[in-house]
């Protein structure tokens, strides 16, 4: 598979990680369901900082047991309850985090706030395309 990211020249450059637009080819496209801040024990991650780590690493599990590999992400959605801006470091920071598991590929993403998700106890849910050759 090959992915290669996008940035249209004279618009604002995305953050680290981020790209505008990604273009990817192969055979095998894989759709992530959103990934939580539970751990594999049941357990919920404390805060946001912690669930976005996480539910990252929860993506890059459910990633590899399709068969892929986390260089095949090509997309990620990130929904956030409550959102506002002052949430982004906390977000940005677990991230980070999961970046120290798995190495993110620049990818297409998307932030929308919402309400609420399934528990009142997840802050964050990720989910994710991925493309395979």
């Amino acid at each position: 598979m090959t992915s290669t990211a996008h940035n249209p020249e004279g618009s604002e450059p995305p953050g680290v990680g981020f790209a505008h637009a990604t273009r990817a080819t192969g055979t095998t496209v894989i759709h992530l369901s959103g990934q939580v801040g539970v751990d594999q024990s049941g357990t919920v991650a404390d805060g946001l900082a912690a669930q976005t780590e996480q539910a990252l690493v929860n993506l890059g599990r459910a990633l590899e047991s399709a068969g892929g590999s986390i260089e095949n992400l090509v997309s990620v959605r990130f929904y956030v309850v409550d959102w506002d801006p002052s949430k982004f470091e906390a977000l940005g920071e677990g991230g980070a985090r999961a970046r120290s598991t798995y190495l993110f590929p620049e990818t297409a993403v998307t932030l929308v706030g919402v309400a609420a998700l399934f528990l009142p106890e997840h802050l964050v849910e990720v989910e994710g395309v991925a493309v395979l050759p």
